[in-house]
């Protein structure tokens, strides 16, 4: 049995057999792991300030680099993504990054060699911290402070749970360690453990062959499960595959079902957040099982919602969840969705989980999420996957037949109020890196592309029309973060979109000319576009203007394929 190794001494001991993980260029034993930390601590130990932010794809290298970080003294910042507005919204909050980022960041590098008489010292569980974000599947993702020993006590009790089965086995993962699941499982707890670290993210196409290298661990999410092709040969992995986690929401009983006899291993769920720490436990088998707490975890039931106690709380105080369970035989619960998803609708309480599972009855539902659209009058909507895919061939009046016939659906157990009144079908729900299915991603969902048209002249060779900038327009999002403005590239694709609608143009782009942008367009202008076609030369020519005066003009000039 491989030796076990408390957290707060994970890069301290003498290990010299142990295999960390399994880089490009071979292994990583014990020994050169606690070198790459040394060499991120002495790094550490000269950059400024005490909060720092890590982004890294390699898990091994993201690995040392953290304990190098807590060696140093410094509280470190998780981002999910190295996105722009990601990591421009961590810059206030931080004095660096380090890592797979962009280069105007300035990421801190490791010290090339470490000084191997600089010792390593246990490290302090009850000051060291770090900073995880909520993933926002149910609102806006919020920074989490976690202290060390709260990690330590998670990873004491996952391998009290589940430890003696995955003795010898490798971790594989399709989920990010920059998020609290794959932190533990994919990081903290191998690194405990002396398990062998993968240190990528797998796919579909090549899952199949790495879990069949050897004695495997599989660390997935719902998303990820629920999409297993059935086509691969997952015959090979029968008596190597010790087990397969999922976490960051429900798994639907018939995808653990599926995922189960592709796999050979019936599915552990892991029941939790990022506030909570792990909670609880399940492993599907024939029906939908209940819900075990994990080693040390205590709970009860205060309003009809889970409250819990443990040592993975910041103090042992009672923290009560949004979660509604009932008992269950022993020390087991069920549960019955999220009482934050019961909402108001013109004074009507709606449960959101209700109106879920009564869309998922429909034969030609797959999948489906049902959200409110905030307003001056609020709206419920749902995002529906169908059965069988192929959203993308579909026309209006598909899609209109599609959303009457799954509201006559609803009509036996909601009316019109409690049924949603904007719909929008999809081949698959939008995932974030973890695999979750976000509040924000589903709204984006429901906001406009385009503005409202308002057509002041259609010709064959002249158009206007008048294009207000409402403030909750796509385009708006992300490319300016300290202001909404309009990009320039967007007024371009605007222009031909629009020419296409009233000119008969050739289909092929070619270059643009004499492309100006004079004054930024922001929300609540109006925006009149001119718009004129020389069918003998192909050519475009464009012109933005408002009470601002010309914001942008320009030619582009079109050829045949």
């Amino acid at each position: 049995m491989a030796e076990w190794i408390a957290l707060d001494r994970l890069a301290v001991s003498a290990l010299p057999g142990r295999i960390v993980g399994h880089a490009p260029d071979g292994v990583v034993d014990h020994p050169r792991f606690r070198q790459q930390v040394l060499c991120w601590q002495q790094a550490f130990a000269r950059a400024p300030g005490s909060d720092w932010a890590l982004y890294f794809d390699d898990t091994l290298v993201f690995a040392a680099a953290l304990l190098g970080a807590w060696h140093a003294g410094k509280r470190v910042f998780l981002g999910g993504d190295n996105l722009p507005a990601t990591l421009d919204g961590l810059s206030p909050r931080v004095a660096g990054f380090a890592g797979d980022v962009p280069a105007r960041y300035a990421p801190l590098p490791p010290d090339r060699e470490a000084l191997a008489d600089v010792p390593l010292l246990p490290l302090d569980e009850d000051r060291l911290e770090l900073v995880v974000f909520t993933s926002g599947s149910t609102g806006a993702p919020s920074a989490i402070v976690k202290r060390m020993h709260q990690l330590t006590r998670e990873v004491d009790a996952l391998q009290a749970a589940f430890g003696e089965q995955l003795e010898g086995a490798q971790v594989h993962g399709t989920v990010s360690h920059q998020h609290i699941y794959g932190l533990l499982f994919r990081v903290l707890w191998p690194l405990a453990a002396g398990r062998a670290i993968q240190p990528r993210r797998f796919f579909h196409e090549d899952l199949v062959s790495a879990l069949a290298q050897g004695p495997s661990v599989l660390v997935a999410t719902p998303a990820h499960l629920k999409r297993l092709p059935g086509q691969l040969d997952w015959s090979s992995l029968r008596g190597r595959l010790r087990a397969v986690f999922s976490s960051g929401g429900p798994l639907p009983e018939e995808a653990a079902l599926q995922a189960g006899a592709l796999l050979g291993v019936a599915p552990t769920e892991v029941f939790g957040s990022s506030e909570t720490g792990g909670i609880a436990w399940r492993r599907w088998s024939a029906e939908q099982p209940q819900w075990h707490p994990l080693p040390g975890v205590a709970w009860r039931i205060e309003g009809g919602c889970l409250s819990v106690s443990s040592p993975h709380l910041q103090d042992r105080a009672w923290w009560q969840t949004q979660d509604r369970v009932e008992a269950d035989a022993g020390r087991s619960f069920r549960l019955l969705g999220r009482a934050d998803r019961i909402v108001k609708i013109e004074e009507r309480r709606v449960s959101l989980d209700a109106l879920e599972h009564q869309l998922r009855t429909h034969p030609d539902v797959q999948d489906v999420r049902v959200l409110v659209l905030p307003g001056a009058r609020e709206q419920l909507a749902a995002v529906v996957v169908p059965q069988p895919a192929g959203v993308a061939g579909w026309d209006d009046a598909q899609r209109r037949r599609q959303a009457q016939a799954l509201g006559a659906h609803l009509a036996s157990s909601h009316d019109a109020v409690t049924r949603p009144r904007r719909w929008r079908f999809v081949d698959e729900l939008p995932i974030n890196a973890q695999g979750k299915v976000t509040a924000a991603a589903l709204a984006a969902l429901f906001r406009p592309v385009l503005p409202t048209v308002q057509w002041q002249q259609r010709e064959a060779d002249a158009a206007v029309l008048h294009l207000p900038l409402e403030a909750d327009l796509i385009a708006f999002d992300g490319h300016f973060p300290q202001a909404k403005i309009l990009p320039g590239v967007v007024q371009l694709d605007w222009a031909i979109h629009y020419a296409r609608q009233v000119f008969r143009m050739p289909p092929r782009f070619e270059r643009m000319d004499a492309l100006k942008f004079q004054h930024v367009a922001r929300p609540g202008d109006c925006l009149q576009l001119s718009l004129g076609w020389d069918a003998a030369k192909s050519v475009l020519t464009f012109r933005y203007v408002s009470d601002h005066g010309v914001h942008a003009s320009g030619r582009v000039v079109f050829g045949d394929a």
